[in-house]
């Protein structure tokens, strides 16, 4: 993909306009997890050192529209100003006099927050007057909030298309990572996908058997697919439903050469709950009051194998219910064995959602992948194959 970068913009004197992912934690109105703060740092220091006023915009939970004080972006002014080492300022409206005298104030070289900007309709609508009282504001655009760009908002889509915009550093650094897992990756490629719904991943599934050499299919979504096989899986949650969609996919599998891989022996147990016995089980041995909880170690052991034959891997979801110990076991040693072979130089591993995050997290190498992305729905439409509008408005 060729997107405007930071780097080439002429920052001398100017006033960026930076869209940033602040939508943080708060444990009774104080920062949580300052995880998403810090992913702004290298963006606004670059403007910062190189003499640019920067002007940050950000949403925060769902006020819809309104003024709601407990949605203000203003309790992340402290941590932030502790971060960056220097006084942030603020305005209590993210548009008119008060947005305009912050702007105003600024020097070269200093920041400024501005506050929630889906307290007003027109974020969400993409409405072009309120873009344009946003791009009033400033002489160019930056784009650092990956995680927004899959939504046509004001402060993502609309002010791009009225500014000279670029990709901040994080932005830029995403899209460089999933265009090395999906764009141009060196193959094989092996996908992993995990999660609980066919239903809620059917548009990713059908884009990724038509790119991917090789793809894993676990979670309780393999349970829909084991069933569409005709094997019995008990109690488990399953969507029957989907059977025949199931078939589909892994006709349009075999139509792409994209090899399937579904469990060949799984993890049961009565009840799901920390500690309970749990037993492995091949295809077709389940009772019917076990639920398939997690996968087997023979097809843990297979995706490792396919794992050491691949150059790339991208991994969405988790393979059983990581969050209940002893079901976490497949998970971990996927993620282990795939955090080893990075370190080896033999993989290069991209993951991303929320529940990929937390489960690498768990397993102890979210830091030891290639890349890890906390985007959510973003990454997701991105695996899906679809457009998102905040990243085509960077497009040379």
């Amino acid at each position: 993909m060729t997107f405007r970068r930071l780097k080439d913009a002429d920052l001398t004197g100017k006033i960026a306009l930076v869209r940033v992912d602040f939508n943080v934690p708060m444990d009774h109105g104080a920062v949580a997890d300052d995880t998403r703060l810090r992913s702004a740092l290298p963006t606004i220091e670059f403007l910062t050192s190189r003499g640019a006023r920067t002007v940050l915009l950000a949403h925060f939970d769902r006020p819809k529209g309104k003024r709601v004080p407990e949605m203000s972006l203003k309790p992340i002014l402290a941590p932030l100003s502790a971060l960056l080492g220097t006084s942030v300022g603020w305005a209590d409206d993210c548009i008119g006099p008060a947005a305009q005298a912050a702007v105003a104030d600024l020097a070269p070289g200093q920041v400024a927050l501005l506050e929630n900007v889906r307290y007003h309709a027109g974020e969400e609508t993409n409405d072009p007057s309120f873009a344009a009282e946003l791009a009033r504001l400033g002489d160019l655009f930056v784009n650092d909030a990956f995680s927004a760009a899959h939504r046509a908002h004001a402060s993502t889509e609309g002010i791009a298309r009225r500014l000279p915009s670029y990709a901040g550093l994080a932005m830029e650094r995403e899209l460089s990572a999933l265009d090395i897992a999906l764009g141009s990756p060196q193959r094989p490629v092996l996908g992993i996908v995990g999660g609980s719904k066919v239903s809620t991943k059917l548009d990713l599934l059908k884009n990724l058997v038509t790119r991917l050499d090789k793809l894993a299919i676990g979670g309780g979504m393999a349970n829909t697919f084991l069933y569409a096989q005709g094997h019995d899986v008990g109690a488990s949650y399953c969507e029957k439903d989907l059977a025949e969609t199931a078939r589909n996919i892994i006709g349009l599998a075999g139509r792409n050469n994209c090899k399937l891989f579904l469990p060949i022996d799984i993890v049961v147990a009565e009840q799901m709950a920390p500690g309970a016995p749990a037993r492995v089980r091949g295809l077709g041995e389940v009772d019917e009051h076990e639920r398939i909880l997690d996968a087997g170690p023979e097809t843990v052991a297979r995706l490792k194998r396919a794992m050491e034959n691949s150059k790339t891997l991208v991994w969405n979801g988790p393979l059983g219910v990581f969050e209940i110990p002893p079901f976490d076991r497949g998970t971990v040693a996927a993620a282990q064995h795939a955090a080893d072979l990075v370190r080896q130089g033999r993989l290069v591993a991209v993951a991303g959602g929320g529940d990929t995050v937390s489960a690498l997290h768990a397993a102890g190498v979210a830091d030891d992948l290639s890349f890890v992305s906390t985007a959510g729905g973003a990454f997701l439409e991105w695996m899906e194959g679809k457009a998102l509008p905040g990243v085509e408005a960077l497009k040379i």
